[in-house]
């Protein structure tokens, strides 16, 4: 994405990421610097609750900008058979339980180094999806992970 493709104060996604947002995917802002501003470094969009189907690709794309993955900090509730570790390109990654909210994950690099995704839900539309994606990894976003989702209509049932 470069600058020239959405105005800087823009609240929509540069038009060429529409296409590629869809169920499965992770939008990250992925500011490793100790100066990151915005409530949330990244959105991920899930096909389904069930994590053994979804987590693997989340955490091989998290792998390939963060370097290896440690931990993972879901809510046991949301999500269907949370294991306590799982294997991702040779290496395990322990999953601890916590009540985050089905709306956020928690990714550890390292000892110390924490990234908080938003989590659309599966059964958000497309659109919604895109806007809640779009403001969680604006630099300057101070909502949290519930209050995106509540004002971008997302995990509303899609109408038909």
């Amino acid at each position: 994405m470069t600058g020239s493709d959405s105005p800087p104060d823009s609240r929509h996604l540069p038009s060429g990421v529409h296409e590629a947002v869809r169920p499965g995917c992770a939008l990250l802002r992925l500011e490793t610097t100790e100066s990151r501003e915005g409530v949330l470094d990244g959105a991920w969009w899930p096909r389904s609750r069930d994590i053994a189907a979804e987590l693997p690709a989340l955490l091989s794309a998290l792998t390939r900008h963060l370097g290896p993955v440690t931990r993972v900090g879901l809510d046991t509730v949301a999500w269907a058979g949370l294991p306590t570790r799982i294997v991702v390109e040779d290496r395990v990654v322990h999953i601890d339980s916590f009540p985050v909210g089905d709306d956020t994950v928690l990714i550890t690099r390292g000892d110390q180094d924490l990234f908080s995704l938003l989590v659309v839900p599966p059964n958000s539309t497309p659109e919604a999806a895109r806007a809640a994606m779009a403001q969680a990894v604006r630099a300057d976003n101070i909502s949290q992970a519930e209050q995106i989702l509540i004002d971008t209509g997302s995990g509303q049932e899609p109408s038909d």
